[in-house]
Formats: C-alpha cells, sequence, structure tokens
C-alpha cells in the first residue's frame, strides 16, 4: 500500500497515476495512516500549508521517522520543498531529509506554468522525459550522494537520494510518466 499525504494539494491525480500502474494506495492525514506503507507521495500543492497541517495533525515527526527508515518516497513540486536541507526566495522550515537547496516559485507565477521537455542523464532509464511546471521550484544547489536524473537547461529537475525521488515538477499529470514507473519499481522492490 502507497500512502498519499492527502492534507493539501494535488493527491488525487497522484492516486489516479499509481493506480495506472497497479499500485493500491491511501491517504494519510493521521501519524497511524503511516503504518504498514511501501511507499508515500508527497504531493504539490502549497508547502508552507502543508507544513502547517503536518505539524497540526501530529504528522511531522512520524513522516520523518517513516522515511529516515528508508521508506520509498515520491516528492513532487511543493514535496521536494518540504523535503529540502534548505528553502530559498522566502526561505521557509522544512523537514531537511534531502541534500538539496530549492528556490519557491523560481519559474514564475501561475501564468508562467508550462509543459518541457527535459534532458535525461543515464541515470534514468528512458530517452525522453515531459516535465509539467506549475509554480515550480528550482534547485540551486545539489548536495553530496544526490544524483541528478533530469535536468531542464542547466537546472537538475529530477533528483534522487537513496529511496528518495524528488521532482520539482508534475510526474502524475504526463500519461505514462517514467518518473511514476521508476518510483514504482522502488516500491515493488522494497515489499
Amino acid at each position: 500500500m502507497v500512502g498519499v499525504l492527502a492534507l493539501q494539494g494535488d493527491f488525487s491525480a497522484h492516486r489516479q497515476a499509481l493506480a495506472e500502474r497497479g499500485l493500491v494506495s491511501c491517504e494519510v492525514r493521521k501519524p497511524q495512516h503511516l503504518e504498514g506503507l511501501t511507499g508515500l507521495v508527497l504531493p504539490g500543492g502549497e508547502s508552507t500549508t502543508m507544513l502547517k497541517l503536518l505539524d497540526a495533525f501530529g504528522l511531522q515527526q512520524p513522516l520523518v521517522e517513516a522515511i529516515t527508515a528508508g521508506l520509498p518516497v515520491l516528492a513532487t513540486c511543493a514535496g521536494i520543498i518540504l523535503l529540502a536541507e534548505e528553502v530559498r526566495h522566502p526561505s521557509q522550515p522544512s523537514l531537511g531529509l534531502l541534500r538539496v537547496a530549492v528556490e519557491r516559485n523560481a519559474y514564475g507565477r501561475q501564468l508562467a506554468s508550462t509543459v518541457a521537455q527535459l534532458q535525461v542523464t543515464d541515470e534514468l532509464p528512458t530517452p525522453s522525459l515531459e516535465g509539467v511546471f506549475i509554480r515550480a521550484p528550482r534547485v540551486v544547489r545539489v548536495g553530496e550522494g544526490v544524483k541528478v536524473l533530469a535536468t531542464r537547461g542547466e537546472d537538475p529537475v529530477l533528483v534522487r537520494q537513496g529511496a528518495i525521488l524528488a521532482a520539482t515538477f508534475h510526474p502524475e499529470l504526463s500519461p505514462a510518466s517514467p518518473v511514476v514507473a521508476l518510483f514504482a519499481d522502488m516500491v515493488r522492490r522494497k515489499s
């Protein structure tokens, strides 16, 4: 069972994308919803609101513990902000589990949303990748142990650190996204 953080944001599209890859999912709103999961999705949405709700629902520490223990995670857009070691412009707290620095809304406001073709590295088993960017963050620093899987120009947009797969874009909005397929493989290998 893959949990999808469902406090705020685009959790329904993630559940649909997981179902299309044969993964059963549930919505995570309480600490007990993390029990027995084989994977976790931190969806797009509004990161400051998500942080407040994680605190209000008592989810922050159990979430950190589950991820630190090696639970496979797919973090998209606001999800990468939640996990980042450092958040800039404006700065805000985060869980600090992913060794990257991100800049919020770096590609512009809602009107600047776009679909872009991304460049993939040898680490990602696909020749092409589409990225749907909606008020997306930019990775401005990649730390030790973080592999860049795809870029948009010079900017890393898909990274992996151990069991964490994180995208600044929304792979759940691209049909048959290899990013969601890669996460599904990570979950199946862990189970």
